[in-house]
């Protein structure tokens, strides 16, 4: 089962025990042996796959990471998370699972796959985006009926999930001829940015991330949803210490500055 934790990761250390001679009769005695701590080595390639709407702050992460700890290096595969989540139970190589929702961890726990100590570590919320200077006066999720051609996710897509879900809880139904389904959040907003859809709903990470490019449109967080972020280290790692690590990195304060400074929300 997915277990939920928002404290920074700890890395196992291993700790040597410190042997003590026993003292002689005489005034004399052995000199205890010095205790050892042997810490994992932090050092070598891990690939992580993580969700699209990570794809800047973890590359501004990674990149941290690797320079804090020379001889680490961190590739990443982003993608839809379901379609990450699949191709890991397929036997695409990885190390760590950083996911848009619970749900795609907790199908490859299930699996085996994957660490069932998955750690929450950012929250996210949605935003409606348009063309730039608003040019068909989007103001709520209801102006999303007649705006045009709208830019929603996958349906299976988390920020799919999340949209249909704001949608049906404002009870607004557009039209099906009207939608455009991206197949992650990145193409999803950039039917707006290409001119291809008049509007999008997005994470605000990404809205944020697209500047300039678009106008962003405020969703009221009472029809709001948010979207949790967990990651998770996969069994079949061949590079445990190094993996941990950066999952320690990104749960840890630096790691949470770089996310915020991007717009993501503290795990909850």
């Amino acid at each position: 089962m997915f277990a939920r934790r928002t404290g920074a990761a700890a890395l196992a250390l291993v700790a040597g025990t410190a042997l003590v001679a026993c003292g002689s009769s005489s005034s004399s005695a052995s000199k205890p042996k010095t205790s050892t701590t042997t810490e994992p080595k932090v050092t070598g390639t891990i690939t992580v796959s993580a969700a699209a709407s990570l794809t800047e702050a973890f590359g501004k992460i990674g990149t941290d990471f690797s320079t804090a700890n020379p001889g680490a290096t961190v590739t990443f595969n982003f993608g839809s998370s379901g379609t990450l989540a699949t191709q890991i139970q397929q036997g695409a190589p990885a190390d760590a699972f950083a996911s848009a929702d619970p749900a795609n961890v907790d199908t490859l726990i299930q699996a085996g796959l994957v660490d069932d100590r998955a750690t929450v570590f950012a929250n996210n919320k949605l935003v409606i985006v348009t063309k730039p200077g608003n040019p068909k006066h989007v103001k709520t999720l209801a102006d999303l009926v007649t705006v045009g051609v709208v830019s929603l996710c996958g349906e299976t897509v988390p920020c799919g999930k999340y949209a249909d879900q704001v949608l049906t809880s404002a009870g607004v139904t557009i039209p099906t001829d009207k939608i455009t389904r991206g197949a992650d959040v990145k193409a999803t907003l950039a039917a707006v940015t290409t001119g291809d859809a008049d509007a999008a709903i997005v994470y605000v990470t990404d809205a944020k991330t697209a500047g300039s490019a678009v106008t962003a449109v405020t969703i009221p967080d009472d029809q709001n949803a948010i979207a949790t972020y967990p990651i998770a280290v996969l069994k079949a790692t061949g590079n445990a210490p190094t993996t941990q690590a950066f999952v320690a990195y990104v749960v840890g304060p630096k790691g949470q500055a770089t996310l915020k400074s991007y717009g993501f929300l503290p795990p909850t």
